[in-house]
């Protein structure tokens, strides 16, 4: 399995492209922005992109997820407990990047659930559901290759903000023990910052 990563968008956001190197199928995880250069990458390297996922809904992880649907024909997914971040995507960028916005958010075809696997040429990468940061953040890893997507949850030198109106610090601390206790040893790879490994 190989991995692309692109840091995208003013939030210096990471979007991951998790390969499987014998069919050349990927996923792509998180688009953060710049749909034109995720499209380039895909087309370079001769993927075929089978969907996308998101770590949870915050706009800086989704904003090039419509246009990428459009350009590949493909499927959204993300934990329904989110949903509600995606509808208010273009209010969260006026909000925290202090500009208008006209992107179509991406459509929802269907949702991530815990302990949900997913098929990548002969690999699978699992889903676990670790709210805190978000009702609906999640983690993706592949157990075969012990690496994992940890989002906005778990950083290199820190963890997720929970001051949002819909965040729960008691969640966070559970969704932080899960993370230790199924993933202790994975490399991890957060949605800002650089990779790291799961003590």
């Amino acid at each position: 399995m190989n991995i692309s990563i692109l840091t995208l968008g003013q939030l210096n956001t990471n979007c991951f492209l998790l390969i499987d190197e014998l069919t050349q199928q990927c996923l792509i995880i998180d688009p953060a922005d710049e749909p034109e250069l995720i499209s380039e990458e895909i087309l370079r390297q001769d993927l075929q992109p089978l969907l996308i996922l998101a770590t949870h809904g915050h706009f800086d992880h989704i904003m090039a997820a419509s246009a990428l649907q459009m350009n590949f024909d493909l499927e959204f997914l993300i934990h329904r407990q989110d949903e509600f971040l995606v509808r208010q995507m273009n209010q969260s960028i006026k909000y925290w990047l202090h500009q208008e916005s006209a992107l179509a958010p991406p459509t929802v075809t269907g949702y991530l659930t815990d302990g949900q696997t997913i098929a990548l040429g002969e690999h699978q990468v699992q889903v676990i559901s670790v709210p805190g940061h978000t009702p609906g953040s999640v983690c993706l890893f592949s157990a075969q290759e012990k690496k994992a997507f940890t989002g906005d949850t778990l950083f290199v030198d820190g963890v997720g903000r929970t001051d949002f109106s819909y965040s729960l610090p008691s969640q966070m601390e559970h969704s932080l023990a899960k993370i230790k206790r199924e993933l202790a040893g994975y490399q991890a790879y957060a949605g800002h910052g650089q990779e790291f490994f799961i003590a």
